[in-house]
């Protein structure tokens, strides 16, 4: 009898994983049948229930759960518990925060050392991409990571969570689809293979 070789998701499975708990997140936040300030904390539960039921059907579906996302679901998990368990929304709105800042200090000290760990994650994902294109992406991604943890300190700081949420949704989201596309055309120019040209893997589930 042979053995299930693991493998990674790759399109719509990718995005269910990636995307799919934060959706369910900001639907529950939307539909959920209690009062206004109660929402987050409703959704917040929803959020961790849909980031381990992510994360089993990676582990059952595919025998490969990737580093990033095993580090997001336990933030979630802590980060989330805490929320419901203090009452106190700080816990999930700063998760992106930690999230951002953490994936970008591990990008650039990967630069500063020589050590390819943007490659050691997703290399799978860009085949024939050169070295120079892995540490142009290592780069642009730890940029952006630690922008979006300035961006998300600022939001929620000065901000009502209802307009944090609408952010999430409308803001963080489409930035980060938006970065990954804008950065093809340097991809390709650093041997990326041709076929994979249409669809850019996010660095990990979007925050």
């Amino acid at each position: 009898m042979s053995e299930v070789q693991p493998r990674e998701p790759a399109g719509v499975a990718r995005l269910a994983i990636d995307i799919g708990p934060l959706l369910v997140f900001f639907l529950v936040n939307f539909f959920a049948p209690v009062a206004g300030p109660l929402k987050i904390f409703v959704a917040t539960g929803a959020f961790m229930a849909a980031m381990v039921a992510a994360l089993c059907f990676a582990a059952i579906r595919y025998r490969y759960v990737s580093p990033l996302l095993l580090f997001s679901a336990v933030m979630v998990v802590v980060l989330g518990g805490l929320t419901i368990w203090l009452h106190n929304e700080t816990f999930i709105k700063i998760k992106p925060t930690i999230y951002y800042a953490l994936v970008a200090g591990l990008l650039a000290f990967g630069l500063a050392t020589k050590r390819p760990l943007l490659k050691l994650v997703l290399g799978s994902t860009y085949p024939g991409l050169d070295e120079e294109g892995w540490r142009k992406l290592t780069r642009n991604w730890a940029i952006f990571f630690a922008l979006m943890a300035v961006v998300n300190e600022a939001v929620w700081r000065n901000s009502t969570t209802d307009f944090w949420i609408a952010f999430k949704l409308w803001g963080a989201i489409p930035a980060t689809l938006l970065f990954a596309v804008a950065n093809v055309p340097m991809l390709m120019r650093h041997g990326l293979a041709a076929e994979d040209q249409a669809k850019p893997a996010e660095p990990g589930p979007i925050e």
